[in-house]
């Protein structure tokens, strides 16, 4: 396929600007957004009934955008790599930011150098842009250290990449699940364990379509944990009361581990738990 920019001085041009842009970078003068859609009922009722109906590219706007194509793609040729992804900027309540930067609305995405403004990513509306109209716009850095990268694009996976659980699992976990969201911000020793908690993953064994499962749940804190090992032992006690053996599910564990200590194959062998984003076929 050829490539959009093919004059020489203008491929320089273009992979010079876009040479400072990173993942998570906004675009805080660009208020547009296209996407397809009815155009019959985006139009007033009168122009509804033109002689083009149906469907149509409609511009929408919005307070920003946010680059979501990875930074070793942005930096590459143009000629090699066209294209950008982004998504809109969103102006929310403080409380809304709070829940999205704690990863409780996965089609949400928190951007530490735009929390000051109260935006975040809409990551339910992509947009396919040329790098050579990027190359216009004024860049708002997003993320300020290699951790605010590394929490940015996990985020980013995390919309595509959630499990898919049997829809007998997550009426087996609700119980827990509520518990979980309802007592994170709380002041108490079970809010202090939950906000310790990095991420949530969970293990079937011998396989999730199995006729018995034996289910481990495996909680991960960024450091060694802070409660004292019988405070975590009350809490899963307690925990894991509200979701016990049945049906498939024959056995339930649980275990708690700082990322020193989880071993790569335990990680590759589980799948994260969604709390805020398990969701049924039914």
């Amino acid at each position: 396929m050829a490539a959009i920019v093919c004059n020489s001085d203008e491929a320089r041009r273009v992979d010079l600007a876009l040479a400072a842009w990173r993942q998570g970078d906004g675009a805080l003068s660009e208020r547009w957004f296209i996407h397809v859609g009815d155009a019959a009922r985006a139009l007033t009722s009168a122009a509804a009934n033109a002689d083009e109906p149906g469907l149509q590219a409609l511009t929408y706007e919005v307070d920003g955008l946010l680059m979501l194509t990875q930074t070793c793609d942005l930096v590459r040729d143009c000629t090699l790599r066209s294209f950008v992804e982004v998504c809109p900027l969103l102006t929310v309540d403080p409380e809304t930011l709070e829940s999205i930067r704690r990863g409780q609305r996965p089609n949400r995405v928190f951007v530490p150098g735009l929390a000051d403004r109260r935006l975040v990513g809409d990551l339910d509306r992509v947009m396919t842009v040329e790098k050579s109209v990027v190359a216009d716009w004024e860049r708002t850095p997003g993320c300020e250290t290699d951790d605010d990268a590394r929490r940015l694009a996990t985020a980013l996976a995390r919309k595509r990449a959630r499990a898919a659980f049997p829809d007998d699992f997550i009426v087996f976990v609700d119980k827990l699940r509520k518990r979980m969201i309802s007592k994170h911000a709380k002041d108490s020793l079970e809010g202090k364990a939950l906000r310790e908690i990095r991420e949530i993953r969970v293990a079937a064994a011998p396989e999730w379509n199995a006729p018995s499962v034996e289910i481990t749940f495996i909680f991960i804190c960024d450091e060694e944990p802070v409660l004292e090992n019988q405070d975590w032992a009350q809490i899963l006690d307690n925990w894991f009361a509200l979701a016990p053996p049945s049906g498939r599910f024959v056995q339930v564990y649980g275990n708690v581990n700082s990322l020193a200590d989880l071993t790569a194959q335990v990680y590759v062998n589980s799948d994260p738990l969604d709390l805020e984003y398990l969701s049924s076929t039914s």
